[in-house]
């Protein structure tokens, strides 16, 4: 299937969850979807005939001014194909169901996206910091996140 296809068998199945297909050379086409549907759409992904992405190569976060970005790589080995899932939460309630069930990858995935970015994988297993300290405050990669002079009496401003 390309991406075409792939996103016309989504919106079949899930209709206004999936928001839009983004298929513009250079960059891997992509399919924006409701943060609400991430778990049953990656789930349909996985276990669909003609889709069957066994794969999540990775999930990583994005700051995009009032929200932040969920992004998922994923791959099916049997069929050769790639898609790319974007979803969008606010940065007041990041809060986004967790596809470690759908794929066991996720778990480290999603930690690095929650220490960096503050994204909150509902029903993770393991929600804790995975970079940073545990009593870190604030996440590196938000744009508006201020480096702070020191941590337990450490300098560490340039």
């Amino acid at each position: 299937m390309n991406a075409q296809e792939i996103f016309e068998n989504l919106k079949a199945e899930f209709n206004d969850a999936i928001i839009e297909l983004v298929d513009e050379a250079p960059s891997d086409p992509f399919i924006k979807i409701a943060a609400d549907k991430v778990f049953d759409v990656c789930h349909h992904l996985r276990d669909t005939e003609g889709m069957m992405f066994d794969y999540l190569a990775s999930i990583s976060g994005m700051d995009l001014g009032e929200k932040l970005g969920v992004v998922y790589h994923l791959f099916s080995y049997e069929l050769k194909q790639r898609i790319v899932i974007k979803a969008e939460v606010d940065k007041d309630k990041p809060d986004i169901a967790t596809v470690e069930r759908v794929w066991r990858a996720a778990d480290w995935h999603e930690r690095e996206t929650y220490d960096l970015f503050g994204v909150n994988f509902v029903g993770h297993h393991n929600m804790i910091r995975i970079l940073n300290p545990y009593d870190w405050e604030g996440h590196p990669l938000r744009k508006d996140y201020e480096t702070p002079e020191e941590y337990h009496g450490i300098s560490i401003s340039n």
